[in-house]
């Protein structure tokens, strides 16, 4: 199983966190595959836009994604995915957020579930111990969907990203 960060939503009334991933992702999870699915990786390569992040309960709950900002920050994002190297960038430019722009190493396994690893500049990839993983969805050619798993009151609900291609 792999190594997973927390994520934790903050919001008025409770406190909820979420396991993005762990030692173990859950008892009753199958082990992580680490074969790749090539064509669903070629198919998303290139340009897109986070153009909408949904999720129950959106107007009373804030979502940290990915550890960086509110998910509300990252719609309109930019996000670049070359496949032959599983490399790319992500760049959050909203006018109300705090500007970020990193490094990204991100692959799509035989189950479906995207694997993200954020690099801080002047650190290489293999060295980053924790990452995230996201189920893919919807993918057309001009659109995709990746859906977090998150902990709200005990319930599992999901975050839901929408990606729209930019070229």
């Amino acid at each position: 199983m792999k190594k997973i960060i927390f994520i934790c939503l903050m919001f008025t009334m409770l406190f909820a966190c979420k396991s993005a991933s762990s030692t173990t992702v859950s008892t009753e999870a199958t082990e992580l595959s680490t074969k790749l699915d090539r064509p669903t990786q070629v198919a998303i390569k290139g340009n897109w836009i986070l153009t909408n992040v949904s999720y129950a309960g959106s107007d009373y709950i804030k979502v940290n994604s990915f550890d960086l900002a509110d998910s509300k920050c990252f719609i309109g994002s930019s996000w670049n995915f070359i496949s032959n190297n599983n490399k790319g960038t992500m760049t959050l430019n909203a006018t109300s957020c705090t500007p970020f722009s990193s490094p990204i190493v991100w692959s799509i396994n035989n189950q479906g579930l995207f694997v993200l690893k954020i690099v801080d500049p002047g650190t290489k990839s293999k060295n980053v111990r924790s990452g995230y993983l996201l189920k893919v969805a919807g993918l057309t050619d001009n659109s995709f969907q990746l859906i977090d798993k998150i902990n709200v009151g005990g319930q599992s609900k999901d975050v839901t990203y929408q990606f729209q291609r930019a070229n």
